[in-house]
């Protein structure tokens, strides 16, 4: 694919989201939730709820309304302002889904067959997938480009899709001689945080979709939680290591140093030069103390949205809202480009 070398000249955007499909957890809170909050007073930021994401595989449909309120309750209590970010629903910014039937049109199957995470998602038995589970890369791009975003954070699983993302822009640029129509987005550094590994397997990411509970601190988990499932935490016997070159060696207790350091706003080398030669027993009561104290206020807080879904669906339309303008101004564009009469 040969990209677009001309510069795109409008304005820098960030764009994410978030599937309503299971609680958050301590990784989307460090690794997304509360980069949102700090990138909104920085960037134009948009952040939405994937809910057309989520379907790709069933979902209740109480359920899934439910989950969106608490997706949205989230990203307010980790300090997103609705008065400064467009927060909204993907489902009603209708440019996403429109838009992603165009690029269904630019996309080649021969991309599409290369993305892992279908292959992974599908297992054995792709026959029995949703099309839109295999065409969802497709959506993705719609979405960032909808918006021409920048800039997008993502984490290493979906740093395929956005170079789809990228292949698409560039294809639609060239395929229509409009270069630097679409801008090619850029990945986000994540930093500290970024990736927070399971308390069960020091190898795995935290996922809402592991069986295990004990596996992941969910933002909903009170104080006496939060404290077992630190306690319970995977660890090996012996003390921690004085060098990072010792610590990246034990998977768990790197993970644990590294879920302090973010919290606490520290470097893993810091957090080592004050519990080197100490046990788990010392560590995992100062981890615990730091993690209630930190994500306390934010489960207060999400409580607090989520007992009034009524505001809560009225932030998410006054995003929609504010959203679909822009949405719809490149939607308008594209139709026009493509040759659609009356666009």
């Amino acid at each position: 694919m040969t990209e677009d070398t001309a510069v795109y000249a409008g304005p820098q955007r960030v764009l994410s989201g978030v599937q309503p499909s299971g609680a958050l957890h301590l990784g989307n809170y460090l690794g997304a939730l509360i980069k949102f909050s700090r990138l909104q007073h920085e960037i134009p930021t948009f952040i939405f709820v994937a809910d057309l994401h989520a379907i790709t595989a069933w979902q209740e449909p109480a359920l899934l309304a439910a989950q969106t309120r608490e997706i949205a309750a989230a990203y307010l209590a980790s300090g997103l302002d609705p008065k400064v970010a467009a927060i909204f629903p993907q489902s009603q910014v209708r440019a996403h889904a429109e838009l992603a039937w165009i690029f269904n049109c630019v996309a080649r199957l021969g991309w599409l067959d290369r993305m892992t995470q279908f292959k992974e998602k599908s297992g054995k038995h792709k026959e029995r997938s949703s099309v839109g589970l295999y065409t969802y890369p497709v959506l993705q791009a719609a979405d960032i480009l909808a918006y021409k975003a920048t800039q997008v954070p993502v984490g290493e699983d979906q740093r395929q899709h956005l170079e789809l993302t990228r292949d698409i822009a560039a294809k639609f640029n060239h395929d229509y001689d409009r270069p630097g129509f679409f801008p090619l987005p850029e990945p986000m550094t994540q930093g500290p945080g970024a990736r927070i590994m399971s308390l069960r397997d020091g190898s795995a990411k935290m996922s809402k979709s592991d069986p295990s509970d004990y596996s992941r601190i969910n933002l909903t988990d009170d104080a006496d939680a939060i404290a077992q499932k630190v306690r319970k935490a995977r660890t090996d016997p012996e003390p921690l290591p004085e060098t990072l070159d010792e610590l990246a060696k034990r998977p768990e207790a790197d993970n644990l140093v590294g879920i302090f350091a973010a919290l606490s706003g520290r470097t893993k080398a810091d957090v080592l030069a004050e519990f080197a030669g100490k046990g788990f027993g010392t560590f995992k009561p100062a981890l615990a103390d730091l993690a209630v104290a930190s994500l306390g206020p934010v489960t207060a807080a999400m409580r607090g949205f989520m007992d009034d879904p009524a505001q809560i669906d009225a932030i998410l339309k006054d995003g929609a809202e504010r959203a679909s303008p822009i949405a719809e101004a490149t939607l308008a564009e594209v139709k026009k480009i493509v040759g659609f009469i009356g666009a």
